[in-house]
């Protein structure tokens, strides 16, 4: 496996989206340039996941410009994204004949990770 020089990282913990949600929009921003999976994520079917993952992309983006100052943005490339599964908020909704049912409602924490790939 190649050694990653990651420039900057981004983490948003506590996400009220079921993590299979967002994991098919991060799906398709994987080992992609910045201004390519911005431009994916704006035109996205998927709103809300697609909307979480661009404002944490951007924040990685901001660290990385804030950490090295004279930073070229489009070099910068999607080394890693991953979306992990938060804790679950247990509720219940009121079924016929006196019993419960349970609603399981998911979070997520998603992880951005970015490279500068120089020559592109």
């Amino acid at each position: 496996m190649e050694e990653q020089n990651i420039v900057s990282r981004a983490v948003s913990k506590y996400v009220r989206i079921a993590p299979q949600k967002c994991q098919l929009v991060a799906d398709l921003i994987r080992e992609r340039y910045v201004g390519e999976a911005l431009t994916i994520l704006r035109f996205s079917k998927k709103k809300k996941a697609s909307f979480i993952i661009e404002k944490v992309l951007r924040s990685a983006i901001a660290n990385a410009q804030q950490k090295v100052s004279d930073i070229d943005v489009d070099n910068l490339f999607i080394a890693k994204i991953y979306i992990n599964q938060g804790p679950q908020m247990k509720r219940f909704r009121a079924a016929p004949m006196g019993r419960a049912l349970r609603i399981i409602k998911r979070t997520s924490h998603v992880h951005v990770y970015l490279e500068e790939i120089k020559g592109r």
